[in-house]
């Protein structure tokens, strides 16, 4: 009974893995996407950075994740060699970048919720776990100075810029609920003091948010809608054709190493 619990947790955690370095990795393909497309050359040499950073916490996360599942798969592996239906990011990190205001918009209210997470995460039981959310903590917290401000400069800008950041915003709002639902696996890991509910984030965000998008004259849908399902592997159709990009060199030659 003992070896079945643990293979529970075992199984609980590395779905949890997943989730963080699967989240990191989708945004930061998307964010890399505006390399050499950028408005201007200070915007895509900071996205760049961005989406380094991400890749770089994805490769953490799934490592471990590798790790813990104990068949032998790097983080390469899964990386590239995953379908759609296996990946457990949010739902939107997976949505198209459309204009730069909605990037930012994205990233924003992604960051923020990131930001409350890695830091409760460096508290975790589990060391390991700790040590990559203080890692990815300072970076992130990087990111969210950088997303807020940017937020609130467009937000407040022409009335164009404020325009695209509340369409962004209306567009996007619908999928920023998803951060927030708890499901058998934040409870398993609750309870063993790995990471906190992240129901219990939400208040923090929703502080961080207001005060951004009270500056920026933004104002968020009524609605408390959410889709979900990423975190379970439901996926919308821009996972999949993103995926066909980001894996085709290693489904195409596979095993292929520089």
């Amino acid at each position: 009974m003992a070896e079945t619990n643990d293979k529970i947790a075992n199984d609980m955690l590395l779905e949890w893995l997943l989730r963080r370095g699967d989240t990191a990795l989708v945004l930061g393909h998307r964010v890399s996407e505006w390399c050499g497309h950028a408005p201007a050359l200070e915007e895509d040499i900071a996205l760049a950075n961005i989406a380094l950073d991400l890749i770089g916490q994805a490769r953490m996360w799934l490592s471990l994740a590798g790790e813990v599942e104990g068949a032998g798969r790097s983080e390469n592996e899964l990386a590239y060699l995953r379908d759609a239906w296996d990946f457990r990011n949010l739902l939107l990190a997976e949505q198209p970048n459309g204009d730069f205001g909605r990037t930012l918009m994205r990233q924003f209210l992604i960051d923020a919720f990131q930001a409350k997470l890695l830091q409760a995460l460096e508290t975790s039981q589990d060391h390991r776990v700790a040590a990559i959310a203080a890692k990815a903590g300072k970076e992130t917290a990087y990111h969210l100075d950088r997303s807020a401000d940017l937020v609130i400069r467009l937000g407040d800008g022409t009335p164009e810029s404020h325009r695209r950041m509340q369409d962004a915003l209306e567009r996007l709002w619908p999928y920023a609920g998803e951060m927030f639902v708890s499901d058998a696996v934040d409870a398993a890991m609750a309870q063993a003091g790995l990471a906190p509910d992240p129901a219990t984030l939400r208040p923090l965000w929703q502080e961080t948010i207001d005060a951004v998008f009270s500056e920026a004259g933004l104002t968020p849908p009524a609605s408390d809608f959410a889709h979900t399902g990423g975190l379970t592997g439901r996926h919308t159709e821009h996972l999949g054709n993103m995926l066909t990009e980001m894996q085709f060199l290693q489904r195409a030659y596979p095993g292929a190493v520089w």
